[in-house]
């Protein structure tokens, strides 16, 4: 016992010594900050160089106003430096892009507001606690006004053709109505009620002119730093492969015009399991697809030679 309190005293001594030395260092100052040698393999972190011309769909941010040029700054570090979120975007954008970008163009919506489907689900069939679905997060009461089905059955929320249609209608009545594609978008987050309502209470007509609650206040930058990022990814750090990269499966359609008491049995016709029949069909929601009206469904089926699947 008495050798414990020996060595217990001891300890506390070298503690209080170390602490002496440490208080007696000198702090970093201005001058000094920045100009330390750095450590062998390093990791550092530097300031960005704000990029010029940048723009949403055409629109120009007016980057030499300090909040606006403070506000794109943070996303575009938040962005560079969240690297593991940056790199899954970039491996998802080559699956998904190629779907949205053709739907996009044949609707007449700039080819910029496939960015706003990146930072609404990250490109994941995501949930949000109000209950939006799908990578375009889209309501029921909105989807089901623009002709998707949605039930406990079937939800095309998920089916990204249908769910990208429905987006393009709400964009281009949003243009129509606020007359630029930067509030069409901002409304895509906040609902027009509620960007008509700010544009009055505050008497402006521009979206940098307003102020926003946190998330519609940086939904356009947001959009902007990822369309940068993803547009010039090595400028940002980022580095990869083609094959680094997510690709999509190639498919066909099957037609369906019936009821399906069992897509774990449906699934094995093609050679395939359950779960690889949803990976390509979200939308279906149940085990089994009800249909009592007869309704046309076309289920995508992969290609054969891309899972292996157990007999």
């Amino acid at each position: 016992m008495h050798l414990l309190k020996n060595l217990l005293a001891a300890i506390g001594l070298v503690s209080i010594f170390g602490l002496l030395i440490f208080s007696m260092q000198k702090a970093p100052s201005d001058e000094t900050i920045g100009k330390e040698k750095p450590y062998i393999n390093d990791y550092n972190v530097y300031a960005l160089e704000m990029p010029m011309g940048l723009n949403f769909a055409g629109e120009e941010l007016p980057i030499g106003n300090p909040d606006i040029y403070e506000r794109m700054d943070r996303e575009l570090l938040v962005n560079t430096y969240w690297q593991s979120n940056g790199l899954l975007m970039f491996k998802r954008a080559k699956k998904y892009f190629p779907i949205i970008e053709p739907i996009l163009k044949k609707n007449g919506i700039p080819d910029d507001f496939k960015y706003l489907a990146v930072i609404e689900s990250g490109l994941t069939n995501a949930v949000s606690p109000a209950g939006a679905r799908g990578i375009w997060q889209i309501m029921s009461a909105t989807g089901q006004e623009n002709g998707l089905e949605i039930n406990s059955n079937v939800d095309e929320r998920y089916n990204l053709e249908k769910a990208t249609e429905v987006a393009c209608k709400y964009l281009k009545e949003a243009k129509e109505r606020f007359g630029t594609w930067t509030l069409a978008a901002a409304s895509y987050n906040a609902g027009m009620a509620g960007i008509a309502r700010r544009l009055e209470d505050q008497n402006v007509t521009d979206y940098y002119d307003l102020l926003l609650g946190e998330e519609t206040g940086r939904y356009i930058f947001r959009i902007v730093a990822l369309k940068e990022i993803l547009s010039h990814p090595s400028r940002y750090g980022f580095n990869f492969n083609t094959n680094d990269l997510y690709h999509a499966v190639p498919t066909y359609s099957v037609k369906v015009d019936t009821a399906v008491t069992d897509f774990t049995q449906f699934a094995s016709t093609f050679g395939i399991n359950y779960k690889i029949l949803k990976l390509h069909n979200p939308w279906l929601r149940e085990k089994h697809l009800n249909n009592k009206s007869r309704k046309e469904y076309f289920i995508e089926i992969p290609e054969k030679g891309y899972y292996s699947v157990a007999p």
